[in-house]
């Protein structure tokens, strides 16, 4: 028998599957007790959003990463931890800065207690990825530093928006490349590093994950607006309500068209006409623009999984890029 699908990625190779299956459970078991406090609110509040439950994305790249080398090495689980705690410190703090009330179908940790836990919660995973990170060696430690400033500028910069002058779809692109790109990249690298990968195997799929990282971004963009609801695990529409100007909508206000939709996309959608805005921008070919830059991320992650060597690894994460194109729609 196969083991479960991972984000609903069937991995056709049984013992890959078993290898990821374990790899995961043991993630989770290290990240459970790496946010153990002797005060208990600490550790209840630390724990809120990792008991929400998640994809454990960035777990599932780091694993198959490292099947290119030793895939049992000691690092790969703790450095698997350090990109999690990352991922879920970034979140409670991004709670904070949208007001967000819920996150993963749970009241956020702002909503539950107030801001001032949530960063404080944020900042000490922050700590404990910082603690585990200092026993696999500088080099790690270095590459988590280069890509926590990426996270960070990134945010900073879909913050400020974009300068005067520049093209509000190169931001955006920038913006995801650093904000969500560059983590799953590390999560590449990590993977590779710990496992003793060859440096050109290690160069291959850092990029190659960042870039599946944006094109996953730009899914999530595109079932916003063209899903039911059960694809994204969100309401369609719910970025055109908050005045999110996603991928499909700059394209629409970048074409200068003077029409019913680029009036109502010109901010935050009334919810009496999101009906009527998803209706136009789905039949938009700012939609069609929007895919195929996806498809073109997905391309550059496919050129370099060309060059890796031939093992089931290797098709899993081909088999990951056509489903980052699929679950797009």
């Amino acid at each position: 028998m196969s083991a479960p699908p991972v984000v609903d990625l069937p991995i056709e190779d049984e013992r890959l599957a078993q290898d990821v299956a374990n790899g995961l459970a043991a993630v989770e078991k290290l990240l459970r007790s790496s946010v153990e406090s002797e005060d208990a609110f600490v550790t209840e509040a630390s724990k809120h959003l990792i008991e929400a439950g998640g994809k454990r994305f960035r777990t599932l790249m780091l694993l198959l990463a490292a099947q290119f080398g030793d895939p049992s090495a000691p690092g790969v689980v703790p450095g698997a931890v350090v990109i999690e705690l990352t991922h879920l410190g970034s979140l409670y703090h991004d709670d904070v800065m949208d007001e967000a009330p819920v996150r993963r179908g749970s009241p956020s940790a702002n909503a539950r207690w107030d801001n001032t836990v949530a960063i404080l919660t944020g900042d000490y995973l922050f700590a404990q990825a910082s603690d585990i990170l200092a026993d696999l060696g500088p080099e790690l430690i270095r590459i988590q530093a280069q890509t926590f400033s990426r996270l960070v500028q990134g945010q900073i910069r879909e913050t400020v928006g974009p300068r005067e002058g520049e093209d509000p779809v190169s931001h955006y692109l920038s913006v995801l490349a650093d904000k969500t790109g560059s983590l799953i990249a590390a999560s590449g690298r990590f993977g590779a590093l710990l496992s003793g990968s060859p440096a050109d195997v290690e160069e291959r799929l850092s990029r190659a994950c960042e870039a599946i990282g944006v094109a996953w971004q730009l899914g999530d963009d595109l079932l916003d607006v063209a899903s039911s609801g059960a694809q994204s695990g969100k309401t369609p529409g719910t970025d055109l309500r908050e005045g999110i100007r996603t991928l499909p909508v700059l394209y629409v206000l970048a074409s200068g068209e003077s029409s019913r939709l680029t009036s109502l996309l010109s901010g935050p959608v009334a919810e009496e006409d999101v009906e009527e805005a998803l209706t136009l921008l789905r039949a938009h070919a700012g939609m069609a623009q929007a895919r195929a830059e996806l498809t073109s991320w997905v391309d550059r992650a496919r050129n370099d999984i060309s060059g890796l060597p031939d093992i089931p690894a290797k098709d899993a994460f081909l088999a990951l890029c056509d489903y980052v194109v699929e679950r797009s729609g």
